[in-house]
């Protein structure tokens, strides 16, 4: 469904060339729901207006649903769905005028655009609302909106920009269910782009990870956290630093331990499984008489995977652009 190679885009500035894409290959499949994660700044933007031709690649080749993406461009936009960061209404348009106009644009006759708005009100919890100004819509309700504008062509692959950022979180985890309502009830390819760890882990069968204009990492969330070497395991210790250096005398004795770093006192390690670990280190503890405040093993995130890769944290990144 979407299959780039070397996708590249530099821009001009005063200071010199900016290399916001810097060859990028990657394949999306029929049916994949697809989840492009990164932080502000890496790219995911850039990638994903050129594979929407609204930005011309600087170098590389691209098809997009079965067209070249440079020849045949026309093709393309007949072929996708887009749904930007920003939304695409004005408070003051109709819901059902704005749903039956944006299908008139795709060549549907009024009668067909109409039939469409329909459906795709009643799939995605807009039913009643076409008589309703945009702007009166809650947040929400006007990302469905949004949404169903860029299905309502029905087309083979939708692009979706961050679509939910803003949103609260009951909003968000609605949205969610009907992103996967649309893959997995309608068979659609969606290429969703997120800053969202805890979005990209629910929804997404496989993740690309964009940094610095370079894809980092690839592969399903499960797939990309067993790549980080095992549980964090996080005790905190009565008797200052050096109880906490005892601790770790004791915890080095497990099977697989390693990275160990302490902080006063609060010792951090990682071993293959944290919840097999867990007692014979609380017995070991226990027997050598070091006292435990706190103890806690914490499973890898998608956080963890991004730190492994680039050195940094995904939420320090996005925090601080």
């Amino acid at each position: 469904m979407i299959h780039a190679k070397g996708l590249a885009r530099t821009f001009k500035t005063r200071s010199g060339t900016v290399e916001a894409v810097r060859g990028v290959d990657f394949d999306v499949e029929p049916g994949e729901l697809v989840g492009f994660l990164g932080p502000n700044g890496a790219g995911k933007t850039t990638t994903l207006r050129m594979l929407t031709t609204l930005l011309q690649p600087t170098s590389g080749s691209a098809t997009v649903a079965g067209h070249d993406l440079a020849s045949d461009p026309i093709s393309v936009r007949r072929s996708i769905g887009y749904v930007g960061q920003g939304g695409s209404s004005t408070p003051e348009l109709i819901v059902g005028e704005e749903l039956a106009l944006q299908g008139r644009f795709y060549g549907l006759s009024n009668a067909e655009a109409q039939q469409r708005g329909g459906e795709l009100a009643a799939a995605l919890d807009l039913a009643g609302l076409d008589k309703r100004k945009f702007g009166t819509l809650s947040g929400g309700q006007k990302r469905r909106l949004d949404i169903a504008m860029g299905l309502i062509h029905s087309p083979q692959l939708v692009f979706l920009d961050e679509p939910t950022t803003g949103l609260d979180p009951q909003s968000r985890a609605n949205l969610w269910n009907h992103i996967r309502s649309l893959n997995a009830d309608h068979g659609m390819t969606v290429f969703l782009t997120t800053h969202y760890l805890e979005e990209a882990d629910a929804l997404c069968d496989r993740l690309l990870v964009i940094d610095k204009g370079q894809i980092v990492a690839e592969g399903s969330p499960d797939e990309l956290k067993r790549q980080v070497s095992g549980d964090s395991v996080e005790l905190s210790v009565h008797g200052g630093a050096e109880g906490a250096e005892r601790a770790v005398s004791v915890a080095k004795r497990l099977d697989g331990a390693h990275e160990f770093t302490v902080d006063g006192e609060s010792v951090r390690f990682r071993v293959p499984r944290g919840d097999e670990a867990l007692p014979t280190l609380l017995r070991n503890l226990d027997a050598e008489g070091i006292s435990l405040a706190s103890v806690g093993v914490h499973r890898p995130t998608l956080d963890d995977v991004f730190l492994a890769m680039t050195g940094r944290s995904l939420r320090d990144a996005e925090e601080g652009a």
